[in-house]
């Protein structure tokens, strides 16, 4: 009897899973049809380069089969870096307009933009594992030779209007020490002037683009471009951003503060501002205690936003 009803019981669990999967195998295909019809796949494709391509007016040898294949390996990285290059677009609305006026107003030119955002993505808190600090990358070393402020309460690395007229400083500076080559003195805000000098000595060539230099300032040119190409237009390679869903500037109106702050969050609340909001567009504070020291005889402009 038991014999039976194990049998029984056998054949039983056949027939349930005989069952099943001819269920399985009749709605397989409806079901992959289905999904087939409504499911969007990502198109996976080379980007494409332009006719012509140049940088602050220098024309980009894209003839050379080696600068075709670095620039390209570029345009491809930033292409499907989906989310970092995304951000970019959307921080370009914020500081593009005000970036580009300085660079304008300090004759350097527009596409310097570019180097920031290779530089930093337009973050102004982006610190290297150089400590290289801010949208412009500065050393606390490099930033104080060219003007900006750094110590235990200050750090104007942070604060992208005050970095880009110390950028400016530095690129008109390599620009006259390359033989007015704006291609050069990009190339050596990577390299350092003195790297890039000793490279173009030993290589007995004049062009950034017939130099053989370490890894990355191999690179840092042609990232730069890329940057410039897909963003210059985003739709040509695959970025669907209008500029509506651009981050844009708040309005703000300048304080000028001169003399110690013992309590920051306390003068935030004076202004009509929380400490956040302080913060936020002041960057360059830099007290971890909730002050700012400021010498006699010096002072600072706040930016605090516009009341409606």
């Amino acid at each position: 009897m038991q014999v039976i009803h194990f049998v029984f019981i056998f054949f039983l669990q056949i027939a349930v899973i005989s069952d099943t999967a001819k269920n399985f195998v009749e709605i397989k295909p409806e079901e992959q049809k289905q999904k087939t019809e409504t499911q969007e796949f990502q198109r996976i494709i080379i980007p494409e380069l332009p006719d012509s391509l140049d940088f602050a007016g220098e024309k980009v040898p894209l003839d050379d089969a080696d600068i075709r294949e670095r620039l390209e390996r570029e345009l491809i990285g930033n292409c499907y870096k989906h989310s970092s290059t995304l951000i970019i677009l959307k921080r370009e609305g914020k500081w593009k307009a005000r970036i580009q006026e300085i660079l304008k107003e300090q004759g350097v030119p527009e596409d310097f933009f570019y180097l920031a955002v290779a530089e930093s993505e337009l973050d102004e808190y982006a610190l290297s594992s150089a400590r290289a600090l801010g949208f412009w990358q500065f050393l606390a070393g490099t930033a104080k030779d060219f003007g900006m402020e750094v110590n235990d309460f200050v750090d104007q690395r942070k604060d992208p209007i005050a970095a880009t007229y110390a950028a400016c400083k530095y690129l008109k500076t390599a620009y006259e020490k390359y033989g007015k080559n704006w291609t050069l003195a990009a190339a050596s805000y990577n390299r350092g002037m003195n790297g890039l000098q000793k490279a173009i000595e030993s290589q007995k060539v004049d062009s950034y683009y017939d130099l053989y230099l370490n890894r990355e300032t191999y690179r840092y040119v042609l990232r730069i471009l890329s940057l410039k190409i897909i963003m210059e237009n985003p739709a040509r390679y695959g970025f669907q951003i209008s500029d509506e869903q651009r981050w844009k500037p708040v309005p703000t109106k300048r304080v000028w503060i001169d003399s110690t702050v013992r309590d920051l969050p306390q003068l935030a609340k004076r202004l009509g501002v929380t400490y956040k909001t302080l913060k936020i567009h002041n960057p360059w504070l830099d007290s971890d205690e909730y002050n700012l020291v400021v010498p006699q005889g010096k002072g600072y402009w706040f930016e605090i936003p516009k009341k409606n």
